[in-house]
């Protein structure tokens, strides 16, 4: 299935052109108003657990474990995944995550993820 998804961060102003905004995030982004986030959905059910979350840290030596391990949480998170394809099937989706890192964050993983299958 052929389908439109990018990332960005979500302290980076909302365009016309991003489609339905996603935030994947569990914790909800310091100084950002959720007026001003423009988000279709804040679908914090398929970020990643809080254990893994912290043992991950933002660490690139441990983002190919992280996306190993992030994988098996989402395939056992059908319903969230779910709810993402769905949305995915009408139209440009823009995951939105908080991460300073814009390489190695949940939502790059996600996008991964999505992409595989």
């Amino acid at each position: 299935m052929a389908f439109e998804i990018v990332v960005k961060r979500v302290y980076e102003a909302p365009e016309k052109a991003d489609g339905q905004r996603v935030l994947v995030d569990r914790i909800w982004p310091r100084g950002v108003a959720k007026k001003d986030a423009a988000l279709a959905l804040w679908l914090k059910e398929i970020a990643p657990s809080d254990e893994l979350r912290k043992w991950f840290g933002h660490e690139p030596e441990r983002w190919a474990e992280f996306q190993k391990r992030y994988r098996a949480e989402l395939d056992g998170n059908g319903e969230a995944v779910a709810q993402l394809r769905a949305l995915l099937r009408d139209g440009k989706v823009t995951l939105l995550y908080g991460a300073h890192d814009e390489a190695h964050n949940n939502a790059v993983a996600l996008m991964g993820y999505l992409r595989a299958d």
